[in-house]
């Protein structure tokens, strides 16, 4: 294939497998957002922390005597006075790491929550597979043909935009692949297909695209109107520099621009932390203060309308919690998750808190799981996104307990 289709074909890409439903459908919904008048819809953004993050440093239980036993050299020291390099206090036993201290605000305003001691009951130490489990919300069964994010998608039968669900990545992430209309992208000016030929479209593309997607091509300029590009960042907020930063300042430029959006999708790599870990410095301190800095602009930077949006972190697994030869730490089992915004009961540390004495540890090495991760997902699909029965999202499942967070 010449390199002119090759370029085309990646650069399309998007639209190809993003846009499967039916053109007269885009077209459609296209014409019913233009008139529509915008509206607090509930939306959900997702974090995927990609590498298992180290819960036991995120948020450090400084109140648990075994804690500094078990991890001499990277422990979080805890809370001084006066000290920012030590953890950030929030409950007298809980503190955040100082590279978090971006997100302290918003959990003294009561909108940020931790969940501790949360993850996936399976056993598996494979970031593929563990992965997998959580955007399928299926742990241990492969099986599942579709994510639980675009099931949600599938619960809603009214029209609704194509923009609906959007994951700011190369490919469709397996929580938003499924039967519901969904779009990855990378960056939103990426998302620019013209409808008809161009220097970059070789003519039998060009033929082949108008004649048998000129309707969605019509919906795709319709939805461009929107120019989302134009939402400045608002209220002096300051996202990083990174490409996760500019992810989250686009998902608010969505938000901003009354595009439908109900699910946004990002994930942030890098936390895969064998050896050389770092306490208040270092390699896990870096990848925090970027991970908590854009949190916080984003909160900043939408303001009071964070009052229907729901922001949520996960990881697949989190780390052992003996430090090991090479300073730092192996694969583990349980982890820590935030869950912010307007809807959210923040200002408190949920789960139930296990212990890291040696019998009360997981396997012998690793934090036990307390909360599994769909009792928090559920919680946040029934109260927030307002589907009736969490088992069309999560099927099979049963929730174990109602934490309250919402």
């Amino acid at each position: 294939m010449p390199n002119s289709r090759r370029y085309f074909l990646k650069s399309t890409g998007i639209a190809l497998a993003a846009f499967a439903a039916e053109p007269s459908f885009l077209l459609r919904t296209a014409l019913a957002q233009s008139a529509m008048p915008a509206k607090d819809r509930p939306i959900l953004v997702a974090i995927f922390q990609r590498g298992a993050a180290d819960g036991l440093s995120m948020v450090a239980p400084f109140g648990d005597r075994d804690y500094y036993s078990v991890r001499p050299q990277i422990a979080i020291p805890a809370p001084r006075a006066g000290d920012n390099e030590s953890a950030i206090d929030l409950d007298g036993f809980f503190g955040l790491h100082p590279s978090l201290g971006s997100l302290k605000p918003i959990y003294d305003q009561g909108r940020l929550a931790v969940v501790h001691a949360v993850g996936s009951p399976s056993n598996t130490r494979s970031h593929f597979d563990a992965q997998d489990y959580m955007e399928a919300g299926t742990p241990d069964v492969k099986s599942t043909p579709d994510g639980w994010m675009n099931r949600y998608l599938q619960t809603k039968t009214a029209s609704r935009s194509p923009f609906c669900g959007v994951a700011f990545s190369p490919n469709m992430p397996r929580a938003l692949s499924g039967a519901a209309p969904a779009i990855a992208m990378t960056r939103i000016e990426d998302f620019d297909i013209r409808a008809g030929a161009s220097p970059d479209m070789p003519a039998e593309f060009a033929a082949m695209w108008q004649k048998k997607n000129g309707e969605t091509f019509e919906a795709l300029r319709m939805l461009k109107a929107a120019n989302p590009q134009q939402y400045g960042v608002e209220n002096g907020a300051n996202y990083p520099g990174s490409q996760y930063g500019n992810t989250l300042r686009q998902i608010a430029q969505l938000i901003k621009s009354g595009m439908g959006l109900e699910i946004a999708f990002a994930d942030i790599g890098g936390w895969d932390t064998h050896a050389n870990q770092g306490s208040v410095r270092g390699q896990l301190a870096q990848r925090l203060q970027e991970f908590g800095q854009a949190i916080a602009a984003f909160h900043q930077d939408l303001g009071d309308r964070m009052r229907n949006i729901v922001l949520l972190t996960m990881t697949e697994f989190g780390r052992a919690v003996r430090q090991n030869g090479s300073g730092g730490t192996d694969h583990g089992h349980a982890s820590a998750l935030l869950v912010s915004g307007g809807p959210v009961k923040g200002g408190k540390v949920y789960g139930k808190w296990p212990g890291l004495a040696r019998e009360q540890l997981y396997e012998g090495r690793d934090l036990a799981l307390t909360t599994d991760f769909r009792d928090v997902f559920s919680e946040i699909v029934v109260k927030h996104l307002a589907v009736a029965d969490a088992g069309r999202v999560f099927p099979g499942y049963k929730a174990q307990q109602r934490l309250g967070l919402l």
